[in-house]
């Protein structure tokens, strides 16, 4: 229930876009829905995690300018903008000796420091590769480019990162300690 969730301002986003044909419109709704569920999770669990905060405030930032400025090109770069942050992020806690991945999800797993070790390249690889492949679907930044953009957002950016998240998760259950019987 969570990734559909979490994946509903992009499929709103698409829907509209497709109904309208214009991307201010499509950000909007893209923005009140990222800016709904935030305040969801606020009311529901009184804290937000780090890459919420960040979704919120890029989403506001970015979506923001993309409908006050009436350019696309803002709304286009959020997906590399928070891409790139969440790889920097978690490529910063690794230098620091903190491993971000473990400790947004080490109460869940108990996995070996390798496996952690693993699962953060993973990560960092992935969300760098995908912000490039944003910014070269998107570029030139034009108009005419939206169309393509906005369907690459649907078919390809949308499946290739449950792909990717479900070969994380095969990945961990196969790392997964075996359990020990009372």
């Amino acid at each position: 229930m969570k990734a559909l969730s979490d994946f509903l301002a992009i499929i709103l986003f698409f829907a509209t876009y497709n109904l309208t044909k214009n991307m201010v419109w499509a950000t909007a709704v893209a923005t009140v829905v990222g800016v709904a569920q935030a305040a969801y999770t606020w009311f529901k669990f009184k804290k937000l995690s780090p890459i919420q905060w960040l979704s919120l405030i890029v989403i506001v930032g970015f979506g923001g300018a993309t409908i006050l400025l009436k350019d696309s090109l803002f709304i286009m770069l959020k997906t590399t903008v928070i891409c790139w942050l969440s790889a920097l992020a978690i490529w910063v806690s690794h230098l620091m000796g903190k491993n971000g991945l473990k400790m947004m999800l080490g109460q869940d797993f108990k996995l070996p420091e390798n496996v952690w070790r693993n699962l953060t390249y993973a990560w960092i690889a992935f969300f760098f590769i995908m912000g490039v492949v944003n910014l070269a679907i998107a570029y030139p930044f034009t108009p005419e480019r939206e169309a393509f953009w906005v369907q690459y957002k649907m078919y390809g950016y949308l499946p290739l990162t449950l792909i990717f998240s479900v070969a994380q998760g095969m990945y961990i259950v196969k790392n997964l300690p075996p359990e020990t019987g009372a």
